[in-house]
């Protein structure tokens, strides 16, 4: 990624969109060149649609819902990390750098957030981050610095070019500088827990997307914030059209062409279109079931893309992908039971693959958790893994076992590779990380964690391409694992709870603990 072509089309995008005063400068469109439009995906239907009842709702009539594609994913054109995994793919398209082989972890800051310990119907949710709670990272260029700290509201003096953002499970939505981690905005309270990733707009039209997690108080779904007046402008409360009455969004928006799509825990996908500033209007939604089930699933996992389809999965182990353009289900596949973890999506040969896994939780205290990876085009099965895992019970509490990460490509030393966690296999009480073939599912090696871990691996690559990945567990143990081997380069107790999943920039990478603490790491 060239940061002047990113400038250019931040530039041009903002002018297009009456943006916020986030970029000052305007392009001569008579010197802008148009992208060719990219080959649509057809408007067709599987015969295993058919497994499925839905309806679709449109919203707005007078916008036809075209996407009109000029680039793979607008989140590659712009410098940071917006959404969860960091682009339509999920595929954590940023990687961090390191120099020769790293053997160490190292704090460089700790920030530590409310700990909110008032009750809610599902108890206390104190602060820090959950699951997944990634942040998100943003470079503003000077002129966006200048201006976001002349006319943006509540900037603090810490304010900077490098910008963290992320929501709290104390209902707080915080901004952090950061290379001091001191809070460069004021935080924005939201009322409600959050447990999942906010997604920051790719056209830094001024929106950022805020799904909650627990009902404290109602209204009680999700929301859009406009970030110059720093506050909430947009908010959906639960959805009386939904067949699932649960009104969270863990599940990370992400924005497609014009429009934003976002999956929720009621069993609805919703389509907007995004007017910037914390500005959306809702175009349409697709709700679907199983006929097998008597109701619809939620979706915790986030939406991955390519071109116009959308593929998603939900509580109950569907997969089903979405020509996104009408909002039509295009095939449908029954992983076997819950899938937390988010899709992942490679393109092959011009051939989009999926790969997702489920946990073990309808299937009682022990079960199959099913990997598969997937034609994204018509949904066949290429490959499909069962693994033995059972439930952990802990202090009048269970774990449901199986997959809650979302997996890892490797590339370089590791292309052709894949890395996940798997919680409680066979009788173990904590979890495996496995390095698969991907283009088999078999397993290259198995590392023994110290606890069950949810959170997901992040890769740094050094100046030979070599892979070293960065995983934590339940139980706040940080591993540095060498991707190619196995091979644990170091290991240590670091924090209360890697639940939530990191952000790397350069050698380093942030993350959320339960608790209260946000941590700046450094590999070296």
């Amino acid at each position: 990624m060239k940061f002047a072509q990113s400038l250019l089309f931040c530039i041009a995008i903002t002018a297009l969109m009456g943006s916020c005063g986030l970029v000052a400068d305007r392009q001569d469109s008579k010197t802008d060149s148009v992208p060719a439009p990219l080959a649509q995906l057809p408007d067709t239907a599987m015969a295993s649609v058919k497994g499925l009842d839905y309806d679709i709702e449109i919203v707005d009539s007078t916008d036809n819902g075209m996407l009109e594609l000029t680039v793979e994913s607008a989140y590659d054109t712009v410098p940071g990390t917006f959404t969860f995994r960091g682009g339509t793919r999920r595929d954590f398209p940023v990687s961090g750098q390191v120099k020769g082989t790293p053997s160490s972890i190292t704090v460089d800051w700790e920030f530590d957030t409310y700990e909110d310990l008032s009750p809610t119907p599902l108890g206390t949710w104190g602060g820090g981050t959950g699951w997944t709670g990634q942040p998100v990272y943003v470079e503003w260029t000077a002129q966006q610095t200048d201006s976001i700290r002349r006319t943006h509201k509540g900037i603090l003096p810490n304010f900077g070019p490098r910008e963290i953002m992320f929501g709290s499970l104390c209902s707080r939505v915080y901004f952090l500088n950061f290379d001091t981690g001191k809070e460069s905005r004021e935080y924005i309270d939201v009322t409600n827990p959050i447990k999942g990733t906010v997604s920051l707009d790719p056209a830094l039209n001024g929106s950022l997307y805020v799904g909650q997690g627990v009902p404290r108080s109602r209204p009680f779904g999700h929301l859009a914030i406009n970030l110059p007046e720093h506050k909430v402008r947009y908010m959906w409360p639960e959805d009386r059209k939904a067949s699932r009455h649960w009104g969270a969004y863990d599940s990370s928006p992400v924005v497609v062409g014009k429009y934003l799509f976002w999956p929720g825990e009621n069993g609805t996908v919703y389509k907007y279109n995004r007017l910037g500033n914390g500005q959306l209007k809702m175009h349409s939604c697709l709700r679907f079931k199983a006929k097998t089930e008597r109701a619809s699933a939620g979706m915790e996992a986030s939406m991955c893309v390519y071109r116009n389809y959308g593929y998603v999965g939900d509580n109950h182990g569907n997969i089903v992908c979405i020509n996104l353009n009408v909002m039509k289900p295009v095939w449908f596949y029954a992983l076997g039971d819950d899938i937390d973890g988010s899709l992942v999506l490679e393109v092959e040969n011009g051939v989009p693959y999926i790969y997702a896994g489920c946990e073990v939780d309808r299937q009682g205290e022990s079960g199959i958790s099913n990997l598969v990876r997937l034609n994204g085009l018509d949904g066949s099965e290429v490959w499909k893994r069962s693994i033995q895992c059972s439930k952990l019970h802990l202090n009048n509490k269970h774990f449901d076992g199986g997959l809650y990460c979302t997996p890892l490509l490797g590339r370089g030393n590791c292309e052709g590779m894949m890395f996940l966690s798997i919680c409680q296999p066979g009788v173990s009480r904590a979890a495996e990380f496995l390095a698969l073939d991907r283009h088999t599912g078999n397993t290259i090696y198995s590392v023994q964690l110290k606890a069950w871990a949810w959170s997901s691996p992040v890769p740094f690559y050094n100046e030979k391409e070599e892979l070293f990945i960065m995983t934590g567990d339940s139980n706040g143990n940080a591993y540095l694992i060498q991707g190619d081997t196995g091979a644990i380069l170091f290991t240590r107790h670091m924090a209360n709870n890697f639940e939530s999943s990191p952000v790397v920039v350069g050698n380093h990478l942030v993350v959320g603990s339960r608790g209260k603490q946000i941590y700046r790491f450094s590999i070296n």
